[in-house]
């Protein structure tokens, strides 16, 4: 993931509040046995230290690749929008001279992948998975020989990500001019399509952080 300064995280606290606001889903990417494709898994994940934990079905085809690597990237993407030309032109230029982009927040976790199969390990690990997804505690006590958990922990196996590098993108044209930013924001309020919303939230919240650009 290409990243320029101006797109940069400010400090580490900028992603991690990021993806602590909800940003729990991502795509695990596994890099694929000789003469094969990687493998793209759509997951939930949750933060454990230095670790993301996460676990997928037995059956998945995943396993095969990640015991012969374990080193796995997984994305996370939100916060996006696409952004038209003709918001885009420079001053005193015809706006279809305007050239588009796309605005979004990413966080790229290179990890070392340790396969979780014991069963009470792999308790543990939805322990706190549930503990992130489900706060209040509405559900059964997962234990290794109770229903209804006990009986499916055969069905799946757990992986704790060991982080070992992490790359962080807010791509809000912060590099352009105060005055072009806020009115992008207006208009993505405005055109309220998708997470338009959203995004406008982060561009303006860039802005206050950032305010003009100094290359």
């Amino acid at each position: 993931m290409l990243v320029h300064p101006w797109d940069a995280a400010l400090e580490d606290a900028e992603w991690q509040t990021w993806i602590a606001d909800g940003h729990d889903f991502g795509q695990l990417g596994v890099n694929g046995l000789p003469g094969n494709p990687p493998t793209v898994v759509p997951t939930h994940f949750t933060c454990y230290g230095n670790h993301l934990l996460v676990h997928l079905a037995k059956s998945n085809p995943v396993w095969q690749a990640i015991e012969h690597d374990p080193h796995v990237v997984l994305t996370v993407i939100g916060d996006y929008a696409f952004i038209p030309g003709p918001w885009r032109a420079r001053p005193g230029t015809p706006p279809t001279d305007g050239v588009p982009t796309s605005y979004y927040a990413a966080v790229q976790f290179t990890c070392r992948a340790h396969v979780v199969d014991d069963p009470e390990a792999k308790a543990d690990l939805l322990r706190r998975q549930l503990a992130h997804f489900q706060p209040g505690g509405d559900h059964a006590p997962v234990a290794v020989d109770q229903p209804p958990f006990g009986r499916m922990l055969s069905g799946i196996r757990g992986l704790r990500l060991e982080v070992t590098d992490v790359r962080a993108k807010f791509k809000y044209d912060d590099h352009k001019p105060v005055e072009h930013r806020t009115a992008v924001a207006d208009r993505l309020t405005e055109r309220g399509q998708g997470l338009d919303v959203p995004t406008a939230r982060q561009q303006l919240r860039r802005l206050d952080r950032i305010g003009p650009w100094k290359l």
